[in-house]
């Protein structure tokens, strides 16, 4: 399945008719289909102005997004483990934060955990519901979706559930699998790092971006990473880093071998200039990974109350001072979209605003 398909799938299996849509009319006035999802508005204002600093697709955004991540893929298809997207990061914390692929997580979650609180949602509901927030303060990002009603965890997720980035394809490729989630599927998911920057892999640079537009949802991230350069070991700083010829950057091993991996390579090129079916194929794997161990039935879908993201007016280049020839092009089923540079010389790429 490629991402055009994966998206007409999604285009003829959610059709509905408008006109069978009842509005409920809240008392400040917001309109949504049902009532139950009122009560989320007065959550929105609040983290809108406290957690993400103003509606701002800065490091808060970006972690609620890792956040929601971690604690949904700490399930399994095969083993009696986990119960996915459930809140056990926070409510289980004492356990899952000792876990190294969590490392950094528990800035995050003290963060969030005062307003869960004030609020009085489940963990599992505030986690996806802060993450679809997040993302829609970032230009270019999907509406995500939201579904309200999980109850609590009933315990803690089991370590090695949450892939790292020096696992080797085949790895991240198993643990995907036994989650759910077929390769492309995996690949759409990773546009995450579009609006994404490492904290953890070293923590002397916090706030490193995986591409060079970490404030825009865009396919940017898809074409950085295929940029020409050595694999670890012996030019990243750290295990599970790859040496980004664009200063400021870092690449994750992960990603690097991802987008070199027959298994995966050309769903990773497909990307490229290729905004929109990225948008949608994002949108639809973010719904199923917010639905991990959860019956739908049981939820109510309150995805009106997030926020409109603004659109991506921009097109896809290459960076600076590069051209094609610095493009390790690895899927060689169709040819690599022609693209311009930016003008004018190479330029560091600036730390995403308030990591710490």
């Amino acid at each position: 399945m490629s991402f055009k398909s994966l998206v007409t799938f999604l285009a003829l299996t959610t059709t509905a008719s408008a006109a069978l849509i009842r509005r409920v009319t809240c008392p400040d006035g917001n309109i949504v289909e049902n009532g139950a999802c009122c009560a989320l508005f007065p959550v929105l204002t609040d983290i809108q102005a406290n957690l993400f600093k103003g509606g701002v697709c800065g490091e808060d955004a970006h972690s609620a997004l890792r956040i929601a991540f971690h604690d949904a893929i700490g399930f399994s298809l095969t083993k009696n483990v986990g119960g996915g997207a459930d809140g056990s990061i926070v409510v289980f914390g004492s356990t899952e934060l000792a876990f190294h692929a969590n490392g950094g997580i528990d800035d995050i979650v003290a963060a969030q955990k005062p307003f869960i609180a004030a609020h009085n949602l489940s963990a599992g509901d505030f986690i996806q519901f802060a993450s679809a927030v997040g993302v829609s303060n970032c230009i270019g990002a999907p509406r995500l979706d939201f579904f309200l009603g999980r109850p609590p965890p009933l315990g803690p997720a089991a370590d090695l559930t949450v892939p790292e980035p020096f696992d080797s394809v085949t790895s991240i490729l198993a643990r995907f699998k036994d989650a759910g989630f077929e390769p492309v599927e995996a690949v759409a998911l990773l546009a995450s790092h579009s609006i994404a920057a490492a904290d953890q892999i070293d923590p002397t640079i916090p706030g490193t971006p995986f591409d060079s537009t970490p404030g825009t949802f865009d396919t940017q991230f898809f074409i950085e990473t295929l940029l020409k350069g050595t694999a670890f070991p012996g030019t990243g700083r750290n295990p599970g880093e790859v040496m980004s010829p664009l200063q400021g950057e870092m690449r994750l091993l992960s990603d690097f071998s991802l987008a070199r991996d027959p298994r995966t390579a050309c769903f990773w090129q497909a990307a490229v200039n290729h905004e929109d079916a990225v948008r949608a194929a994002f949108k639809f794997e973010m719904a199923k990974l917010s639905l991990l161990g959860q019956n739908k039935r049981n939820l109510i879908d309150c995805s009106d109350v997030i926020p409109i993201p603004k659109p991506f007016t921009g097109t896809a280049h290459l960076p600076a001072g590069a051209s094609l020839s610095d493009v390790e092009v690895s899927c060689k089923l169709f040819p690599f979209p022609t693209l311009t540079a930016d003008p004018g010389p190479a330029t560091s790429v600036a730390p995403v605003p308030g990591a710490h």
